[in-house]
């Protein structure tokens, strides 16, 4: 009885831990994250969709995430450089944290007042320079969140990141297209721009992390070796350091070539844009929160790997269920596709109308989808937090996340081809296959250290 009330007690304190002033914090920076993210992916591509883009432009359209992928090359600058005035006045993270969301407040404005229709090279640059300020911004909160929180806290801290970044999405996603309904996109996006505004105002009152380096008088060539060449030995000095990287590119790579045609699936399936906001963006938003919760749980509770292993597993697993949607849709799909193909104006609900699609299916899919990719998107947040050096923090986390974002960006841009090139039952099929190599090095990982030793080492150095 004792035993019980006592593993009981610990799963309380493993959920009441999302309730401290720290995770709130944390939540509210994740929301700041998450919200300039879905402006160049997922909103972007449900547009392009409904005017009729072919798939395979649109996967290429995944290239505006590309800042994403090299922010690792400007974190040492963000990692060790003062700003004049506002290190002095904020802190080392603060000062970077504040400059970058009011930029990034200032670019989104600036993006709501380009028609994508009559320049649209002038969107694809207002949506790189948002990209570029976007990854900046996460380089200062991933960091921020690596010292802030104590090392038995970094599981809950990456689930309430996870939870906060889905605010942010949902904001961008569902809210930005529900909003366009009433109102014209320049005062779409002038409330997101606002939205930046009051992150930037929470940012002058959280807590500068208590983590200090001293570096003392350097000239140039000291600052270069201390603040790009230091973190990157650090870390390949770690045994299977290249696994590790491998294991960053490849664990979400199935899901993201899956997330990038998400949107053109919906629609070719029949879905309409209130069906694909509230059933994707505001339900499934949700289903990845609780899936970000129990991920956070499983890493305090299981530990890193093994919640890892598991959340990789169902992520894989899930896909199957978009295999079951595409089947149930293939008569819709096949007379979106001739209606586009003869009229990309076409009003699909009303031209298809005789093929009805399967709403209950595309609920259950993103369900199980949704919360298996929260509990590993969960565990793979924390698992990198722990891999970073504090003294390289910036520098370490944005190498990793960089590889990470590789898998969203360049490798999942061939994902449009894929889709025109086979129909969307395969096309899920083989994403859920996709994901075998990243569980394959995730169980090399797990052999070179089987007590998560790396982690320890890590924090350490």
């Amino acid at each position: 009885m004792a035993e019980a009330v006592a593993v009981k007690k610990d799963w309380w304190s493993a959920v009441a831990a999302y309730l401290t002033p720290r995770m709130l914090i944390i939540l509210a920076m994740g929301f700041a994250s998450g919200l300039p993210l879905l402006l160049t992916l997922s909103t972007l591509s449900y547009w392009l969709s409904k005017v009729g883009v072919d798939k395979t432009t649109i996967g290429l359209f995944a290239l505006v995430g590309t800042p994403y992928t090299f922010k690792f090359l400007w974190s040492p600058i963000m990692d060790q450089i003062p700003l004049p005035v506002l290190t002095r006045l904020l802190g080392r993270r603060k000062s970077w944290l504040l400059l970058t969301q009011v930029l990034l407040a200032i670019a989104i404005f600036w993006m709501g007042q380009i028609d994508p229709r009559v320049d649209p090279w002038m969107t694809a640059l207002a949506a790189v320079i948002v990209a570029f300020l976007s990854a900046s911004q996460d380089i200062v909160i991933d960091a921020y969140r690596i010292e802030y929180l104590p090392q038995d806290e970094q599981g809950h801290g990456a689930a309430a990141t996870q939870v906060g970044y889905r605010f942010g999405l949902l904001l961008a996603g569902a809210g930005a297209v529900g909003m366009s309904d009433f109102v014209s996109w320049p005062i779409v996006f002038s409330v997101l721009s606002a939205a930046m505004v009051v992150a930037a105002v929470v940012t002058l009152f959280v807590p500068e992390p208590k983590v200090t380096v001293q570096h003392g008088k350097r000239d140039y060539a000291q600052w270069v070796k201390e603040s790009v060449i230091d973190p990157f030995a650090d870390f390949m000095g770690r045994t299977g350091w290249v696994v590790i990287l491998l294991f960053v590119l490849f664990y979400k790579f199935g899901d993201a070539l899956g997330g990038t045609m998400a949107n053109p699936f919906y629609v070719e399936m029949g879905y309409s844009g209130v069906e694909i906001a509230s059933v994707s963006k505001v339900w499934g938003i949700w289903m990845t929160i609780v899936g970000a919760l129990i991920g956070g749980i499983a890493v305090a509770r299981w530990g890193v790997f093994r919640a890892l292993l598991i959340g990789g597993i169902l992520q894989a697993v899930t896909n199957f269920a978009f295999a079951y949607v595409a089947m149930r849709g293939t008569e819709y799909g096949l007379c979106a596709k001739e209606a586009i193909g003869a009229d990309p104006n076409a009003i699909l609900s009303a031209v298809c109308a005789d093929y009805p699609h399967d709403l209950p299916a595309l609920a259950i899919a993103i369900t199980a989808d949704n919360i298996a990719g929260g509990a590993a998107g969960a565990a793979l947040v924390a698992y990198l937090s722990g891999l970073c050096n504090v003294a390289f923090t910036a520098t370490q986390y944005a190498l990793l996340t960089s590889f990470m974002a590789q898998g969203r960006t360049w490798l999942s841009s061939g994902s449009g081809w894929l889709a025109d090139h086979t129909d969307w039952a395969t096309f899920w099929s083989l994403t859920a296959f996709l994901a075998i190599p990243g569980l394959l090095l995730l169980l090399w990982i797990m052999r070179l250290y089987p007590s998560g030793a790396i982690i320890q080492r890590s924090r350490a150095t």
